[in-house]
Formats: structure tokens, sequence, C-alpha cells
């Protein structure tokens, strides 16, 4: 019996094996791209735009940066990427990964630690960051949930945890085309990437 086919053909010409990631494999602009396209909520949110996965990492690593102002670049570069191999496994809702069970993980971890190489990163990063990092993406999930995909306050603390008000009150869920959201992706990937 033939082995089913485990790769994809990324728009750079890059052939990435699924099951088996290298590093020489990942381009930034194919993250970019595939989460420019991926729907969070799985795209269940207002608005005329769904809110892609590349607008939720720019977003996560913003409030990272606000929330451990002093850590080192490197980390902000890996709460950007945090959801990077989501541009070829896609978004699932916690739920459906947790029915999933391990394979989903395993999968994650493999493309997650052929990305960190690709840009410089440990394969494995600190749990301590991993923490931190976690932190960030609970507060960009309870705004999420509450300004574009029709959760209470209550309910989004019930779920996310109580946030900080005054790290809040400013922040703002902006829909825009996936063009301006791969965009923003790319431009703070590069930024990063020059001060490392």
């Amino acid at each position: 019996m033939a082995q089913a086919r485990a790769w994809q053909r990324m728009l750079s010409g890059r052939r990435l094996d699924l099951l088996d990631p290298t590093p020489m494999d990942i381009e930034i602009e194919d993250i970019a791209h595939g989460l420019a396209f991926v729907a969070r909520w799985n795209g269940q949110t207002r608005g005329d735009w769904a809110y892609s996965v590349a607008e939720h990492s720019v977003l996560v690593e913003q409030i990272f940066r606000s929330l451990y102002p002093s850590e080192p670049i490197k980390w902000q570069l890996a709460a950007l990427l945090h959801d990077a191999p989501e541009y070829v496994i896609g978004d699932m809702i916690s739920p459906v990964k947790a029915a999933i069970g391990p394979d989903y993980s395993e999968l994650d971890d493999r493309l997650t630690a052929a990305i960190h190489i690709r840009f410089g990163l440990p394969a494995k990063i600190p749990q301590a960051v991993k923490r931190k990092i976690k932190k960030a993406d609970k507060v960009s999930a309870w705004l999420e949930a509450t300004q574009i995909a029709g959760f209470s306050e209550t309910e989004s603390t019930k779920l996310f945890g109580k946030q900080n008000e005054a790290l809040v009150q400013n922040l703002r869920i902006h829909l825009r085309p996936p063009v301006h959201a791969r965009n923003a992706f790319t431009t703070r990937h590069t930024e990063l990437m020059a001060q490392l």
C-alpha cells in the first residue's frame, strides 16, 4: 500500500513535509500568507473580514511586549511565532484539539521546532517563557471574545481569566483584509529579526 502524501507545496516553491519538517523548508512569507487566511474562532466573528491568526499573532506579541518589556527580543519573536504551525495545519478551537488528542500536539511540536530553528530560536523554548506567551495569548483571546466573537465580559473572564483593566482598556481588535494582516506580520518579523 502506497504511503499517503504528507507534504504540501508552499507558494515560495518549498515542499514542506508535515510529518518531518526541516527548517530549510520554512519561509516567513509562506507563514504570513497562510496565517493571514486562517480564521480565528472558526470564522464566527463580527465584521466584514475574518479575524486571522496573523492578526492575532501580531497582537499577542504586542501584549507580550507590554506585559514583559524586559524580555529579550528572541522571546518577542517566539511570541509572534507562537501559532506559526497553523499556517499549514489550521487553527482548531481548544475542544477540537482535545478531542484529537496527543497526535495534534506532536504534529504542532514538530512544526514549531522547525520554525524556531529556522529563525534562530531554540527548538523548545523555556517553560517560563511559554507561560508568559500563554498569558499574552489569553489576554488576546479575552479581547477577541468580547470585541468580535459575541461573548460577554463575564463569560470571557470565566474562560480566559480576569484581565488587567489598564492593559486591555486601550487595545482594540481591528479587522482588515488578509493582505494587510500578512504585511503587518512580515513587517513585525523583519523588525524583530533585525534586532536579534
